[in-house]
């Protein structure tokens, strides 16, 4: 009978056991914050579309914007670059959001150059090492596509941006895609290190980044690990030798085919707008060694889209001291530079 008894109770105990799991709810995973992309108004014709900026970089306290064609830009010789104060940046965050900013020219020369570069499709990218000026050009001749490193200066009164024309070198592509060359320069001290577009385990191809010395000679290889979707632009080196990138995709982008397994995704998941649409807008961190470029393990930072049709090319990014970033567009949809607040949980 007591054995009966200890058996029932045994029974009893497993089964309020197996039932209070049951109703337990499962643990649920947190979704990743999503930052609004807050707008800072341009004026005048580096407002217009056809400014297409592909590049930003930092020169001493001002934010330099790169349009893809300069010569677009009439000046004293071959077009216009811009600048804005960093302070006006500032002032419109914090002080007068709805005020708008009209960037200063800067003459560029740079005699013939869009006529030596046979397919010429303008400027990708651009760093600063004091007054010197790094850029890479794209250019499709046939059926190809070929990217350049060019070297130029910028005057101390600022008002010219010198290009030796005569100077350049090739930077062959990874990848045989249309429209994809280097779009991303990393200035060291003494290294000028190009980023690929394209660097995803889709292609098959192993992904590394060109390494030169200051005076355009190329050095080294650095490896690079795989990373869905484009690179379009990086940061400058924080002083622990790690910067910030754009990892971005268009819905389009390689099709309908193009379905690969992101473990950037898998690992930290997709924030509300992401799930929802196919578009990419995200920040990735990376450390840069003479051993090579690796990802930092934490979150990437996901921009809050507004749908597949109105998708943003962000082509260009500068870090904004601790508090965020400021990124631009091209043409799609429209021109826009914007602020991104750096996450307070990271």
């Amino acid at each position: 009978m007591k054995k009966n008894y200890f058996i029932f109770i045994v029974i009893f105990l497993l089964f309020a056991c197996s039932s209070m799991k049951t109703l337990q709810k499962p643990e649920e995973s947190v979704q990743p914050e999503e930052i609004i992309v807050q707008e800072i108004v341009l004026e005048g014709e580096i407002s217009e579309p056809k400014a297409e900026i592909s590049g930003l970089s930092w020169y001493n306290d001002y934010l330099i914007l790169l349009p893809q064609y300069p010569h677009l830009f009439p000046s004293e010789y071959d077009g216009s670059l811009f600048a804005i104060p960093k302070s006006k940046i500032a002032e419109h965050l914090n002080e007068i959001p709805n005020s708008s900013i009209k960037p200063i020219p800067i003459n560029l020369k740079a005699p013939g150059l869009k006529d030596i570069i046979e397919g010429y499709e303008g400027f990708e990218s651009i760093g600063f090492y004091g007054n010197d000026i790094f850029f890479t050009v794209e250019s499709s001749p046939a059926d190809e596509m070929m990217g350049y490193l060019f070297k130029g200066n910028i005057s101390d009164d600022m008002k010219t941006i010198t290009i030796d024309v005569d100077k350049r070198v090739e930077l062959s592509p990874r990848a045989s895609i249309g429209n994809a060359t280097d779009e991303t320069i990393l200035v060291t001290p003494d290294r000028v290190i190009t980023i690929y577009e394209w660097n995803s385990s889709y292609l098959q191809n192993e992904p590394y980044a060109y390494v030169f010395d200051h005076s355009l000679n190329l050095v080294d290889s650095l490896s690079l690990p795989y990373v869905e979707y484009r690179i379009t632009d990086a940061t400058e080196l924080d002083k622990n030798d790690n910067f910030w990138a754009i990892n971005y995709m268009w819905s389009g982008d390689y099709g309908e085919n193009y379905k690969p397994e992101d473990p950037i995704i898998t690992t930290y998941g997709k924030g509300e707008t992401h799930k929802k649409y196919k578009t990419v807008e995200r920040l990735l961190e990376f450390h840069y060694s003479p051993k090579g470029i690796t990802l930092v393990k934490h979150p990437p930072i996901q921009l809050k889209l507004i749908d597949d049709e109105n998708s943003r090319n962000w082509e260009g990014i500068v870090q904004f001291g601790d508090q965020g970033f400021i990124v631009v567009t091209d043409k799609f949809p429209s021109t826009i530079l914007g602020f991104v607040r750096m996450p307070q949980k990271r």
